[in-house]
C-alpha cells in the first residue's frame, strides 16, 4: 500500500510572548501534539476542528510551509496549499505570481505561459490580473491562490478554508475541479468548517481537538461524532464554554521559560558595578 503521507508523532510547538516588560515569561504550548496518521495515495480527506484546534497548523506543516519539532513527517510527492492570503506576494501583480510561483518550481517559459492560460481562464478576474494583489477582495486572492495552485499540478492538494469566501457558484467550480482531481487520483486534504462539503466530497474525515488527534476513519462516522460536539459546545453557557476551552488551552501548554529582559539585566549589571 501507498501512502501520500505519513505522520509518526509528530508535534509543532509555537511560543506565546508574555506582555510583561520586565520579565518575558514566554509560553509554549502545543499547536499539534503527538499525532500519529497515515493517508493513502488517492485519498481525500476531510480535517474538522473548532477554531484554535490546530488546524490550519496541520495545514502548513502538511505543506512543508512550517518544520516539525518533534516526530517525523513523510510526504511522498510535491504538495501546494491553497489557503486565503498564503503563498501570493501582496507587492506584486496577478500575473507577477502566476510567472514567480512557476520560475520557484524550475518550469520552463512556455510551460508557464500554459499554466497563465489556465489560470486567468479558471479565475475569471479580468483585468485585476495585472493589478497588484494586495487592491484584490478575499473572493479573488481565493480565486487566484486556487487557480494557481490547480494549474501547477501537484500530487497533493491542500485546500485550508479557500472555499469560505467569495461567491458559491465559484466554490462550486472549484468543487466541481476537485472531483476531477479526485477521479485522477490526486491526494486532497480539504480543511473546512463546512460539514455538507466534507460529507459530500472527502472520503475519510480528522477531527482535531486541542492539538490533538481525536478521531480519523470513516467520513459519516467522523462528520457526526464532530457535530455532536460543537452542538455540546454551543449549548454551554458562556462561562462553562469559555472553562472548558481554557482546560484544554492548559493542557497544551509546556513548562514556562522565564528569562529576565534585557533592559532589567542591564541594569542590575550597573548597580552591581
Amino acid at each position: 500500500m501507498e501512502y501520500a503521507i505519513e505522520f509518526e508523532h509528530v508535534s509543532k510547538i509555537y511560543t506565546l510572548k508574555s506582555k510583561d516588560k520586565k520579565y518575558t515569561n514566554d509560553k509554549r504550548f502545543y499547536a499539534l501534539k503527538d499525532i500519529n496518521f497515515k493517508i493513502q495515495k488517492g485519498e481525500v480527506v476531510g480535517i474538522l476542528g473548532t477554531n484554535g484546534s490546530g488546524k490550519s497548523t496541520m495545514s502548513l506543516v502538511l505543506s512543508e510551509i512550517a518544520d516539525v519539532d518533534e516526530g517525523e513527517m513523510k510526504v511522498n510527492g510535491s504538495s501546494a496549499l491553497i489557503a486565503i492570503n498564503t503563498g501570493l506576494n501582496q507587492q506584486l501583480t496577478g500575473l507577477e505570481n502566476i510567472e514567480l510561483k512557476g520560475a520557484l518550481l524550475g518550469l520552463k517559459r512556455d510551460e508557464i505561459d500554459k499554466i497563465i492560460d489556465g489560470v486567468m481562464d479558471f479565475a475569471e478576474i479580468g483585468d485585476f490580473l495585472y493589478q497588484s494583489v494586495k487592491k484584490y477582495s478575499s473572493g479573488m486572492k481565493s480565486r487566484l491562490g486556487f487557480s494557481i495552485n490547480l494549474y501547477l499540478n501537484p500530487d497533493i492538494l491542500i485546500v485550508d478554508e479557500a472555499l469560505s469566501v467569495g461567491d458559491k457558484g465559484f466554490a462550486q467550480k472549484c468543487i466541481n475541479k476537485m472531483m476531477e482531481l479526485k477521479e485522477e487520483g490526486k491526494t486532497i486534504i480539504f480543511i473546512s468548517h463546512t460539514l455538507k462539503q466534507v460529507r459530500e466530497f472527502c472520503d475519510t474525515a480528522m477531527w482535531i481537538e486541542g492539538g490533538q488527534l481525536k478521531e480519523y476513519g470513516e467520513v459519516e462516522e467522523v462528520c457526526d461524532h464532530y457535530s455532536e460536539y460543537v452542538s455540546y459546545l454551543n449549548h454551554l453557557g458562556k462561562e462553562r464554554k469559555k472553562l472548558e476551552l481554557d482546560k484544554k488551552f492548559e493542557k497544551r501548554l509546556l513548562p514556562s521559560v522565564s528569562k529576565e529582559s534585557f533592559m532589567d539585566k542591564f541594569l542590575r549589571m550597573i548597580k552591581s558595578n
